[in-house]
């Protein structure tokens, strides 16, 4: 499969806050060669966790 290009300007700012953390958790290049549908249930879960106490944090 081939890399998909994501274009950071067209993405929302969930979406950005998504790639961000499936970044840090080294899951980024996962998601661009096989897309978000070859994540597993906890990586899933993990990176949906980090962006509720991420947004948690900008509102506090």
């Amino acid at each position: 499969m081939s890399e998909k290009k994501i274009v950071w300007d067209e993405l929302s700012p969930d979406d950005r806050l998504k790639y961000e953390i499936a970044e840090e958790l080294g899951l980024l290049e996962k998601v661009k060669t096989l897309g978000w549908k070859s994540l597993t249930a906890k990586e899933t879960g993990r990176i949906g966790g980090l962006m509720t106490k991420k947004k948690r944090e900008t509102l506090h």
